[in-house]
């Protein structure tokens, strides 16, 4: 194991390990100590990061309050309060978010549907930019306060970074800054539908945020708001068992692949430094 001080490969391994049962190491050129989780953003946790990971997994994909994920885990022999939660929602989250926007790059396909829908924060209604491809996979999601053209270009920029290409069509609704941002942002050559029945499965798609953060009465501040509905929409797009409309599964199979996938995103998570 390289040292995460001097990045040298001059290392050994001690005996001794942490109070966690992580393995403890000492380089021989910086005369350093450390330890697996040294240099990566587990460090200092007095908590197993399997657990830190399952804390935030269920926190973002299940309808749980910080204090219903604390006393779960109470049950199971892990004591830590419910803003011992929000703190590792708030460090791991935008972590989550990341690694699953740079896992999808590129995936998206080339008929977008794009639309906004209401989202509390401290009492004020703000609005969540969402769109989602024909088979209904992610595109990109971004809160905004305002709804205008500003907010509608900004949308659109991220969207086209995160998923590196320009789509062929996107369907609107009749807002009228969505013409003028597409043509600006993208392309004016991309064919632009404002059917409003044309855009019901992604009026549809909206329950998921919905369902989601009702239970918790809105949010506090934006940032916390963005945060969530960012890596809420990133974790649900990625645990998503059909990837092509009306494609079929058995329940053994999306079994199977949902703990495929928490698999994976458990070990993209332990990757990250």
């Amino acid at each position: 194991m390289n040292c995460p001080h001097c990045t040298g490969t001059r290392t050994k391994k001690r005996a001794k390990k942490t109070k966690l049962g992580y393995a403890t190491f000492f380089c021989l050129a910086c005369q350093c100590t450390f330890n697996e989780r040294t240099g990566t953003p587990f460090n200092y946790l007095e908590a197993p990061t399997d657990i830190v990971v399952l804390v935030v997994f269920w926190r973002l994909r299940y309808k749980l309050s910080l204090r219903d994920v604390a006393e779960m885990f109470l049950a199971r022999g892990f004591v830590f309060t419910h803003e011992t939660v929000r703190d590792w929602e708030e460090r791991f989250a935008p972590l989550i978010a990341d690694q699953l926007r740079t896992k999808r790059r590129g995936q998206a396909g080339v008929s977008w549907y794009v639309d906004e829908t209401y989202v509390k924060v401290h009492g004020k209604w703000c609005y969540l930019y969402r769109a989602i491809d024909q088979d209904g996979n992610l595109v990109d999601s971004r809160l905004s306060e305002k709804r205008d053209m500003d907010a509608a270009k900004q949308f659109f920029k991220q969207a086209v970074a995160v998923v590196d290409h320009t789509p062929e069509q996107v369907t609107t609704d009749g807002h009228t800054s969505y013409p003028r941002a597409i043509r600006e942002t993208m392309s004016s050559n991309i064919q632009h539908r404002t059917n409003k029945y044309l855009n019901n499965r992604l009026e549809q798609d909206h329950r998921g945020i919905k369902q989601r953060y009702y239970p918790m009465r809105g949010f506090g501040n934006f940032a916390s708001a963005a945060r969530f509905c960012r890596a809420f929409d990133e974790l649900r797009n990625y645990f998503r068992p059909r990837s092509l409309m009306r494609e079929t599964l058995s329940l053994p199979e999306q079994r199977r692949l949902f703990c495929e996938k928490l698999a994976v995103l458990r070990l993209l998570l332990l990757m990250a430094s």
